[in-house]
């Protein structure tokens, strides 16, 4: 080889060692900074207690620019998002939020529902093993029990290695519980009465701490027990109808349910403040702002690496509508003040957790119907269901039939249960008697349709026939199914929900924070995609059974 060869060779081996090592700093400087996942301080879960879609638009110019504006105008909304089951009511939602998967797998089907092995009705977060923490009363006796997957919570516990904490905070006990999961280091709900103490159970822990005894005993609570009077001059109320209506229920004392609503009330036994009415006032989602602040401040969430949750229930919605009805002052004033308290929760988690530091979704556990004498006197078709004929028609035809009324033994949420034992005994063929029940059924006024469970099970395409199998599950939901038709309810004053319909299933989803794009969406979605994209955002498993879609478009990568 000649020495011009060599130095050739020589040279060309230089540039390429040279070459190497600037791609391969190239490659190590190109993944600095780059993070496969979010890891917010703090997660905060939102839900909102009977809060339609509708009600962001609605009542949209009375809204501050901090609270729901800065989490549409900074975060993601998704306009079309809906519960993807027909039984839209408390317990099944909180629990569909929280486990990214339908009622039919999640196991709550209900607020209540018939247990066939207990041959009664059960309360979805009933728990006899434990105690009540915090008060001599059983409302304490929960736990997670019935709920049969993980939440998003729990998978982020295990994820931490249990070092990030989850805090639930309700009202309602399901709605503290149900969110939180199995893992929760706590879950507290209110307990009206004579004292409106927030309590737990021993399911949690042995006994409250300190900060909880500390906010009970400073009597927070009081200064809630005032009138109720409209945050704006109610002349500006334009959205809703008049405040003096046939639509609407009473508070105890009052002559007319009109504002102002008077809340000093006494107890008729002792003289003592009766609390339970503030959860039908705006002053509940108030009492549960003050204590989700102080949860934050003594459990030291949001302190360090580990990401920590912090899951809350705004109640007094549901409560407000429930009793005024979704076209009531009281319901608009409800959201107006619900906005201040979400710019209040805003405010603080800057300050204390930092703006960059949390990640925010906010969505509903159901959505609402309007008051059905509302429809009926403005021309929209509604007819009243009657339930006691409805069940005389059923009792007194099983028994023409069968000669005993004891075949059935059960009914909850719009679904029938048998007495499979005695169908047995009587030597009956189980599939005749379901055949001849239902036929019976569908001939009553205001039945949409009436399924056996196997219609149910079985695969199809008919859309409503879907949302029934999303929250039927064949181990503890009835033999046979009834629906009502679109504009058949039942006769009430106020709003109630329950229902496959949109006015009940669409209901808000947005994500605001660390890890979430800003934009929107109007694509339909699903309350059963919060936890996956939640989940994405984390970089965690999703719930062990979550069967949603992550929504992309929320991610910022």
């Amino acid at each position: 080889m000649s020495k011009k060869a060599f130095s050739s060779i020589l040279i060309l081996g230089f540039f390429i060692l040279i070459i190497g090592f600037v791609v391969r700093v190239s490659q190590e400087r190109g993944t600095e900074g780059y993070k496969i996942n979010e890891t917010p301080k703090l997660v905060i879960g939102i839900v909102v207690d009977q809060m339609k879609h509708q009600y962001l638009t609605k009542y949209w110019a009375h809204y501050s620019d901090r609270g729901f504006k800065k989490l549409i105008k900074n975060g993601f909304i998704a306009k079309s998002n809906h519960f993807g089951y027909a039984q839209t009511s408390t317990g099944p939602g909180h629990a569909t939020v929280a486990t990214g998967t339908y009622p039919g797998v999640h196991g709550i089907i209900g607020n209540s529902w018939f247990d066939k092995k207990q041959n009664k009705s059960i309360y979805c977060v009933d728990d006899s093993k434990y105690l009540t923490v915090g008060s001599e009363s059983d409302q304490g006796k929960k736990s997670p029990f019935n709920l049969l997957t993980t939440t998003l919570a729990d998978e982020n516990r295990v994820a931490t290695n249990f070092k990030g904490k989850t805090i639930g905070v309700a009202i309602k006990d399901r709605g503290a519980i149900l969110s939180s999961g199995h893992t929760a280091n706590a879950a507290y709900w209110f307990e009206g009465g004579e004292k409106g103490s927030f309590i737990t159970s021993s399911y949690y822990v042995d006994s409250l701490p300190a900060w909880v005894q500390e906010f009970n005993s400073s009597r927070t609570i009081d200064r809630y027990l005032k009138t109720w009077n409209t945050f704006y001059d109610i002349s500006t109320y334009n959205e809703s109808g008049p405040d003096n209506n046939n639509y609407e229920t009473n508070f105890s004392g009052e002559e007319e349910p009109v504002f102002p609503h008077n809340f000093k009330i006494k107890s008729n036994k002792t003289g003592n403040p009766y609390y339970g009415s503030i959860a039908s006032t705006p002053f509940g989602n108030s009492l549960v702002a003050d204590f989700a602040i102080k949860a934050i401040e003594n459990e030291k969430l949001g302190e360090d690496s580990n990401t920590d949750f912090l899951l809350i229930d705004f109640s007094s919605t549901d409560y407000v509508g429930h009793q005024f009805g979704a076209n009531s002052k009281e319901v608009q004033d409800t959201y107006i003040r619900l906005d201040k308290e979400i710019e209040r929760l805003l405010d603080y988690f800057d300050n204390k957790v930092g703006s960059g530091n949390y990640t925010l979704f906010l969505t509903a556990d159901h959505g609402a119907t309007d008051v059905p004498g509302f429809l009926k006197d403005n021309k929209i078709p509604v007819n009243y269901f009657d339930s006691k004929k409805w069940k005389k028609h059923i009792e007194d035809s099983v028994f023409e039939l069968f000669k005993t009324k004891k075949l059935i033994i059960g009914s909850s949420n719009q679904q029938i249960f048998l007495n499979h034992k005695l169908i047995e005994k009587r030597n009956l063929n189980l599939d005749l008697v379901k055949k001849k029940i239902i036929n019976i059924m569908q001939t009553f006024p205001g039945i949409e349709n009436v399924y056996s469970s196997e219609e149910i099970l079985a695969s199809n395409d008919d859309y409503f026939k879907k949302l029934i199998r999303n929250g039927f599950n064949k181990n503890l939901s009835g033999d046979i199914i009834y629906t009502f038709t679109p504009n058949w309810t039942y006769p009430r004053k106020g709003s109630t929900h329950g229902s496959m319909f949109d006015h009940d299933t669409h209901v808000p989803l947005i994500f605001y924070g660390k890890g979430i794009k800003k934009g929107s969406i109007s694509r339909r979605t699903d309350i059963i995609d919060i936890a996956p994209t939640i989940a994405t955002v984390l970089g965690i498993s999703s719930p062990n059974s979550s069967t949603g879609q992550v929504i992309n478009e929320a991610i910022d990568d």
